[in-house]
């Protein structure tokens, strides 16, 4: 008697992720507390602790699920590929429409590099995405070639996202056949 009967939630902690993943691309990783993501996930402010082991450990699920998704992306990108040219034609589409194909996944990559950046933590997720790309890329390049296309694709990419436009799909096709040797 007295005793609430505990609601059945199996999805409750996945939802708080994606919530979480959604402030970061809304707030950042600065505007995002537990008030804010469990209002956004619709759950009672005690979820958070019950299922996360504090804010630290909330975010690098969040970022690791968000990685997940972007290793599986580019492998199924690279699936796609027979040969080293359909590789690079693989590479360059990847470059083009599936990193940063949103403003939300522009926002939750930055914050990923920033946080990476700021606290060793969390660079295991971008150690364990680097070497997801490269294992993919190795598939048809030596590891020299992957570790440069691998570094091509994340510049090409931010500066396609954030710079002037100059960056068209000629230009990004020639900039991965100069870094693939002959």
């Amino acid at each position: 008697m007295g005793e609430s009967a505990r609601r059945f939630d199996p999805e409750r902690k996945d939802r708080i992720i994606e919530a979480c993943l959604d402030v970061i691309a809304a707030k950042g990783v600065a505007g995002a507390s537990h008030r804010v993501i469990a209002a956004a996930a619709n759950v009672p402010l005690g979820s958070m602790t019950y299922h996360f082991d504090g804010m630290a450990d909330l975010l690098h699920q969040a970022f690791d699920r968000y990685a997940d998704r972007c290793i599986a992306s580019f492998a199924s990108r690279m699936d796609e590929a027979t040969d080293e040219a359909g590789a690079c034609e693989a590479v360059a589409r990847h470059i083009e429409t599936d990193l940063v194909s949103t403003q939300r996944d522009l926002v939750i990559n930055m914050e990923l590099y920033t946080i990476a950046a700021r606290d060793p933590a969390y660079r295991d997720i971008t150690e364990r995405w680097m070497a997801a790309s490269r294992a993919q890329l190795e598939r048809f390049f030596d590891a020299p070639t992957a570790a440069i296309l691998d570094s091509l694709i994340e510049g090409l990419t931010l500066h396609r996202a954030l710079g002037d436009g100059t960056l068209d799909v000629a230009a990004i096709r020639q900039a991965i056949r100069r870094a693939v040797p002959k």
